[in-house]
């Protein structure tokens, strides 16, 4: 056998050794190869489920402006107002004061001529005068026979009936005094004066006008304008942020530029069942006489004591059949739907009186299929341009 001829036992390990290079070479190349194709299969999985979370825009509730306060038709009246009735009959003697003169408290206004009053008082006196007679003497008597009781010269009986006859005639007298006190006071209303100071609106008698005690004719009628009530109903959604002292404005036809300010003097305290609405009484300074008492003006109350409601974009709200709602954004994502309770429409932007709050983070333009328990991934959206409550619809 020939030497140089290869050994089949030295060329097997040498092909064995081949082949596990060749098999790690492959091994190695389909890793090289897969590798790009699992970390692409997985940012691939990753991003589809990124893209299944949409995206949403959200905005926080914003404070609306305070509102400037809606104008109330109001009522002005006189501070104090009185008619004037005569107290005393008789005819119109004359009047020193008319229509729209100012006056005094206690000044004379008008005299009344009382013939029957007159009489009257005249009568009066005179049995006033007959009483104090008849009474000197049962006190003249009454004294003697109690003096002469002490004698025995008269029964105990008869000094009875001269001391009941005594205290009779006094009783008597008291009567007459207090009756012709009486005529005199009453005469004393045949002068017609003031009550108080003010301005004569109306004048409703003459010279020689038969004037009747009780008749209900008005004499005259006097009204203090210096000071004005004005009497506003405010609607019972307002009411509750009414308060005494808060400031008003009371704008007239008349003076359409012109804005006269008052303050809340007091309200009725409790809502009308007619009107619902809260009857509040202002008071005005009027003492240049600017406002003519009994006309008809506006009131817009200002320094409201209740918050401005937040408002939202119009666009971020869901109208269901159980009403309006919107989504929020919770912690993690998670949607939640709430209902909420709408004010006024200001076109971009829409009150919001309840459902949310200042700080919760709500969808803008939300999908019609959006449901409580959706995730989504909030982006905050720009600030929206808030509407103005002078354009409430």
């Amino acid at each position: 056998m020939n030497s140089d001829a290869p050994n089949p036992t030295q060329s097997a390990p040498k092909l064995s050794r081949a082949a596990l290079v060749v098999l790690v070479l492959l091994v190695v190349a389909v890793i090289v190869g897969l590798l790009p194709r699992l970390r692409h299969r997985a940012e691939l999985a990753a991003e589809t489920r990124e893209l299944a979370v949409p995206t949403v825009a959200v905005v926080a509730p914003a404070p609306g402006k305070p509102a400037a306060g809606l104008p109330l038709p109001a009522e002005i009246k006189p501070w104090l107002e009185a008619p004037i009735y005569a107290r005393a009959s008789g005819y119109l003697k004359r009047w020193l004061v008319d229509l729209g003169a100012r006056v005094e408290a206690r000044q004379l206004l008008a005299e009344i001529e009382t013939p029957e009053l007159d009489q009257e008082l005249e009568r009066a006196r005179h049995q006033l005068a007959e009483s104090e007679a008849a009474l000197a003497l049962a006190k003249t008597t009454a004294d003697r026979y109690t003096e002469l009781l002490k004698t025995a010269s008269v029964s105990e009986q008869e000094t009875a009936e001269k001391q009941a006859d005594f205290a009779l005639k006094t009783a008597t007298v008291k009567a007459a005094q207090a009756n012709v006190r009486r005529l005199e006071e009453l005469r004393g209303f045949a002068r017609v004066t003031a009550p108080f100071p003010g301005v004569i609106t109306a004048r409703n008698v003459d010279v020689g006008d038969l004037v009747a005690a009780g008749s209900g004719k008005e004499l005259f009628r006097l009204a203090q304008t210096d000071k004005l009530r004005v009497y506003a109903r405010v609607p019972q959604a307002e009411a509750l942020n009414i308060a005494p002292g808060q400031s008003a404005e009371l704008v007239i036809p008349e003076k359409p530029n012109r804005v006269f300010t008052g303050a809340v003097a007091r309200t009725a305290g409790a809502i009308s069942p007619d009107s619902r609405t809260l009857l509040t009484e202002l008071e005005v300074d009027n003492a240049r006489g600017e406002i003519l008492a009994g006309s008809f003006g506006q009131v817009r109350f200002v320094g409201s004591r209740g918050a401005p409601p937040l408002t939202l974009p119009g666009n971020a709200l869901l109208f269901r059949a159980e009403g309006p709602q919107v989504g929020v954004v919770l912690s993690g994502g998670k949607v939640e739907l709430r209902k909420v309770k709408l004010g006024r429409d200001f076109g971009a932007t829409v009150e919001i009186l309840g459902g949310v709050s200042p700080t919760n983070q709500v969808i803008l333009n939300p999908s019609d299929s959006l449901a409580s328990g959706d995730m989504v991934r909030a982006a905050t959206a720009a600030k929206p341009e808030m509407g103005k409550p002078g354009t409430a619809k």
